[in-house]
């Protein structure tokens, strides 16, 4: 399936900015179920200086200087992405079939084992995702049990995400604390995989933040409006003997050929779309538009 991926972010700014940079991640990734066809990058103002490259996570940053005087910036990623579905459906199959349990993946994981050392960095917090507290560990072992099957006990508590809470936008940003979260049940699909990461993290199990789109339908009857789609967030969890797996609490989901990856992290804030500094003062108004869209060929 080719998918072409169409993201406009725009910043409006009360006064003039005389000197901003910023970092985009913004091209989607090459893997064995993802193909990268085409990707542009259109800035505007003219950048003074671009450069792109790879950071530690394996995710492309496109670095851009803008000296020019401006009142808004605007970056859009066009992105040709094929996705390999005879290889997606094939892994999504190995996973059902994997027989680890919850025991001997934790104890596995306090061991050496070379395939295993580069998840053991995504078991410890972050500034915006700390290891949850007793009762957010007290709600993810409800589904975990030392002789259970690991990827069932993962796939239900994704589904009892998907159940006990409840999509609500404007409620939470990307600084929103996952006790709050947790609390109140409710928030965005961002909130929903890094309160699953730091739970997952506190009963000893890596995970880690995707960053990336869905194909997404119309209502019946009614036509897709371009431009009304909108990035979208899961998580990934490391079992030992098959390697990170994908999880999707928002829709209730193991990512298909419909999900498209852009990149990983430890957390949001290692794979937002973009960021950076401005010199000017006041405050600035963000705009962002996405269209996914499946073409024929």
């Amino acid at each position: 399936m080719i998918y072409e991926i169409y993201h406009e972010t725009k910043f409006n700014y009360a006064a003039i900015v005389t000197f901003s940079h910023n970092i985009a991640r913004l091209k989607p990734k090459n893997s064995s179920t993802q193909k990268l066809l085409e990707h542009s990058l259109k800035i505007s103002p003219n950048p003074y200086e671009t450069s792109e490259f790879v950071d530690y996570f394996e995710n492309t940053n496109n670095f851009m200087l803008i000296r020019e005087a401006h009142k808004s910036l605007t970056v859009t990623a066009i992105s040709r992405v094929e996705r390999i579905e005879e290889e997606i459906n094939k892994n999504i199959q190995e996973l059902k079939n994997c027989k680890i349990t919850f025991k001997e993946a934790r104890e596995r994981l306090t061991k050496f084992n070379s395939e295993d050392v580069l998840s053991k960095q995504y078991l410890f917090e972050t500034d915006s995702i700390p290891i949850a507290n007793e009762n957010i560990k007290t709600y993810i072992l409800e589904s975990f049990s030392e002789d259970r099957n690991l990827f069932e006990s993962i796939n239900e508590f994704m589904q009892r995400i998907f159940t006990d809470f409840k999509f609500v936008s404007g409620f939470s940003n990307v600084t929103t604390p996952i006790d709050e979260i947790f609390e109140a049940k409710k928030g965005v699909c961002q909130d929903f995989a890094q309160f699953a990461i730091g739970a997952l993290k506190s009963i000893g199990l890596p995970a880690r933040y995707v960053s990336g789109y869905i194909q997404t339908n119309p209502p019946e009857g009614q036509e897709k409006l371009f431009g009304a789609d909108a990035s979208h967030a899961w998580f990934s969890v490391y079992i030992p003997s098959f390697g990170w797996a994908d999880f999707d609490p928002t829709n209730n989901k193991i990512p298909n050929e419909e999900y498209i990856v852009l990149g990983y992290g430890r957390d949001y804030l290692d794979i937002a779309p973009l960021k950076g500094v401005v010199q000017s003062s006041g405050n600035s108004i963000l705009g962002v538009k996405v269209n996914v869209q499946r073409m024929n060929s």
